[in-house]
């Protein structure tokens, strides 16, 4: 009998809770294939089998929280004669289990409710691992208001769904932090003529030199770099009674998936060229939208940046990523009237929002890393492009 355990969760992380079961007693598994999901703080973990053999029992029920190596489930190995009875006796047995070990499993949950409501799973695309179709896959399928939990029709209808782990720790560390920093908010906003002209003349020859496309993120990843190091107290953090001072900027990047806001951090943004930001980015932006992203990866942030003018938010005041005392919302680009050389222009302009920490960042110097902040993006000559 082998113990099928909690394996390492990352640095800090001693608990998880288990999200989904791929197998129920007495499934057969391979090496390596996935057993089960559990969810931590920030990333979802595959426990994979270590063995040839069958699921014997199931110690942890879904939804139940586990501590590191907890034991999760018993797996029994199959004897090697026992083997080739099965398959000498039951060739057809042997291919269905074959098949079964190589093919993708979708969450239990999304099988069920595609099998009640007939849904064809080919017609959905699945936000887990290697493409699995979970739950929330199938309850935001449009106009399929039926599987919702019906009420009578005068009641409309509702339902009620357990809060991921993420979406808790989510919660919880954007209210801490409320509740934590003596959190303020100043305004800015910058012309981005700039910008979107040197991106239409160069893309071409960006995206043949290096192999990623020019995007505004490495403008203002490299335009915060050079503030933070005008106004070192907004790249800082409180330990007790103690400032630290990060002499490097590690640029925490949110970015919103479907199982909620994860912050992946590029690790010394301030010695990458804009290309290796954009790579990175990239990079980050596709292990997030696959629930990919390892706890190394999302940690040790030292500052962040948040675009909410990717859904289309004209102004907003960002929650600070607690321990950072500095956040950066950017903002949709809205064609507006301004007052250029004494004449009315239309400019593309966007709103900038630096919510701060008071207890480290005095309004001076949080004004003045925004004003630092919009000038390097009006005037990108400030800024090398590594072309």
């Amino acid at each position: 009998m082998i113990e099928l355990k909690v394996p390492t969760l990352g640095e800090s992380v001693t608990e998880a809770t288990v999200g989904t079961w791929f197998k129920k007693a007495g499934d057969n598994v391979a090496v390596d294939e996935m057993i089960c999901e559990l969810e931590t703080d920030k990333v979802t973990i595959e426990v994979p089998s270590t063995i040839d053999g069958v699921v014997s029992k199931i110690i942890v029920k879904e939804g139940e929280t586990v501590e590191l190596d907890a034991i999760l489930a018993i797996l029994e190995e199959r004897a090697a004669e026992a083997d080739k009875n099965e398959i000498s006796h039951n060739k057809t047995g042997e291919k269905n289990i074959a098949e079964e070990t190589k093919s993708v499993k979708n969450a239990p949950s999304a099988e069920k409710i595609m099998k009640e409501k007939n849904i064809d799973p080919s017609s959905l695309k699945g936000s887990g691992r290697d493409g699995r179709i979970m739950k929330e896959d199938v309850m935001s399928l449009p106009n399929n208001q039926n599987i919702k939990t019906s009420l009578t029709p005068s009641m409309g209808s509702e339902e009620k769904v357990k809060m991921t782990r993420l979406r808790q720790t989510i919660a919880r560390r954007l209210k801490e932090s409320q509740n934590t920093a003596a959190m303020l908010t100043t305004y800015n906003e910058a012309d981005m003529t700039a910008i979107l002209r040197i991106r239409s003349e160069f893309k071409d020859q960006f995206l043949s030199k290096h192999g990623v496309k020019l995007g505004f993120m490495s403008f203002f990843v490299k335009a915060c770099c050079k503030a933070l190091e005008e106004v070192p107290e907004v790249n800082a953090q409180i330990d007790g009674d103690y400032i630290i001072y990060k002499k490097y900027v590690n640029m925490g990047v949110a970015v919103g998936t479907d199982n909620g806001l994860v912050v992946p951090v590029l690790k010394n943004a301030d010695a990458m060229s804009f290309s290796d930001i954009e790579k990175e980015i990239n990079k980050m932006g596709l292990l997030a939208r696959d629930g990919k992203l390892s706890m190394a990866d999302m940690t040790g942030g030292t500052f962040t940046i948040s675009n909410g003018g990717i859904y289309g938010s004209l102004m907003s005041s960002p929650i600070l990523n607690s321990p950072e005392s500095g956040i950066l919302g950017m903002h949709k680009i809205q064609e507006r009237p301004m007052a250029i050389d004494g004449k009315i222009e239309i400019r593309p302009m966007m709103y900038l929002a630096l919510s701060y920490d008071h207890r480290i960042v005095d309004g001076k110097g949080a004004v003045t890393f925004l004003v630092r902040v919009k000038e390097n993006l009006e005037d990108p000559r400030r800024l090398l492009i590594d072309l």
